[in-house]
């Protein structure tokens, strides 16, 4: 149990963080360098997973580097981006919509 604690942790609070836990996938790596856990979510869900301002992902690091300390290893999350997704694209949306909006605006005016 010791060994997969951490997964086991990453794996019961993602579960109850998200909308669709059944498409929660967690992938453990032992290595030289550590304990490295790739988290995979429904794309729906990623956003409750990384928080506002990428805070929900940071205190899931945070805690999974404790339990890691607690076991003598060092322990990373990787949130993996779904397949057909992209942060550029969703960046690219975002300017799309500020850009209108500001064209709005000097209509306006």
């Amino acid at each position: 149990m010791a060994k997969e604690e951490d997964r086991e942790f990453l794996e019961y609070v993602v579960k109850h963080l998200v909308d669709h836990p059944e498409d929660v996938k967690i992938e453990r790596k032992v290595d030289e360098m550590g304990v490295l856990l790739r988290l995979r979510v429904h794309p729906d869900d990623m956003g409750q997973v990384i928080g506002r301002g990428g805070n929900t992902a940071r205190a899931l690091r945070t805690l999974l580097r404790i339990i890691g300390m607690k076991n003598h290893a060092r322990v990373n999350l990787k949130i993996e981006e779904p397949e057909g997704r992209s942060r550029d694209k969703e960046e690219e949306k975002k300017e799309e919509s500020s850009s209108t909006s500001d064209e709005l605006e000097d209509l306006e005016l």
